[in-house]
């Protein structure tokens, strides 16, 4: 990467209007999961088996709601896409009421992240192919929004700065934890952003002890899954890892925003497995990837009943409010 003019923390200054020149940036919010490891909390609450982004369970908004107002932060909702499982339809139904329906992805089934993703990017795609695109989880909790979305703006203008940049969200551990997904870090790009580090290798799940060294090495990070690229960038990073997964999706690219989509998806997800975004596209090619620290704040992923008390704990009493329809900064 060329040296440019943008090596500060990000929780230190925002993105200048330098660095939002270029196509408007997009998020693409996942939200078509299972939830299965929390089922129990949530069958419990609720009575059903609504998965986890759809109920208040940190605070007193749905995680989903949550996860609006995140990239709100950076994207105007106008921009924002929303990738929902269509079986989910009345849990989500209240949560997505007015968001127009070209910005709701409604996949057949689940097929996991992978699948999510290149959905919701082939969307984008078609409209902006160089636009950047945050992608962001909706089962998480962060315990101070706009530092953490601070970091994903200068993600968004690391992007901008380098065409083919694709940048992760990790933050600094505080237990050896066994159920998420490491990040291991290579040399700093210190050129290009402070804290800003090469990729050397995933770890997923690790055992005890790995774990521990893990944390105790003191550079690793957990993955957020939080990622930034140029829609470009992510659909070659696809093509690389999964490349019968893409030709797949191009075979129904020109009934994509037509009343044919709908039929043409059902019949694609049929023929499709499961895949991860992070273990099948991610984890294979860490030399094409960086990461960016993030400083300042607490982040869970509300995948257990454990990590679940733990952000409940830290997590502020809020009243409920639906996510503004106002613009943000792009």
């Amino acid at each position: 990467m060329e040296q440019t003019t943008i090596a500060t923390r990000p929780e230190s200054r925002p993105p200048t209007a330098a660095h939002q020149r270029g196509a408007p940036a997009h998020a693409l919010i996942l939200a078509g999961g299972e939830g299965l490891r929390a089922l129990p909390v949530t069958r419990a609450l609720f009575g059903d088996d609504r998965p986890k982004q759809f109920c208040a369970l940190v605070g007193r908004e749905p995680l989903l709601v949550q996860a609006q107002r995140r990239a709100s932060l950076v994207v105007p909702p106008s921009r924002t896409m929303l990738v929902l499982t269509r079986r989910h339809e009345p849990y989500y139904r209240g949560l997505v009421y007015g968001i127009p329906a070209s910005s709701l992805v409604i996949q057949p089934s689940n097929r996991g992240t992978a699948a999510a993703v290149l959905y919701g990017l082939l969307r984008i795609a078609r409209r902006t192919p160089s636009a950047p695109v945050v992608i962001l989880p909706s089962d998480h909790w962060v315990s101070d929004e706009a530092v953490f979305m601070a970091h994903a703006a200068a993600a968004i203008g690391i992007v901008r700065a380098h065409s083919t940049a694709i940048v992760l969200l990790g933050v600094a551990p505080t237990r050896p934890e066994r159920e998420y997904g490491w990040i291991e870090p290579s040399a700093p790009i210190e050129e290009v952003w402070s804290d800003l580090h090469g990729v050397a290798r995933f770890v997923e799940k690790p055992d005890p002890a790995r774990a521990l060294d893990l944390q105790q090495s003191g550079t690793s990070y957990w993955n957020t899954s939080v990622v930034a690229g140029q829609a470009e960038a992510l659909l070659f990073l696809f093509a690389m890892a999964q490349p019968g997964m893409v030709d797949a999706f191009l075979q129904v690219w020109p009934k994509l925003g037509t009343p044919a989509e709908a039929e043409a998806m059902e019949r694609l997800y049929e023929s499709i497995p499961a895949s991860d975004f992070s273990r099948d596209i991610l984890a294979p090619q860490p030399g094409s990837l960086s990461v960016l620290g993030v400083t300042g704040v607490t982040w869970e992923d509300i995948g257990n009943p454990e990590r679940l008390l733990a952000a409940q704990r830290r997590a502020p009493r809020r009243a409920y409010r639906p996510p503004s329809t106002s613009s943000a900064a792009s």
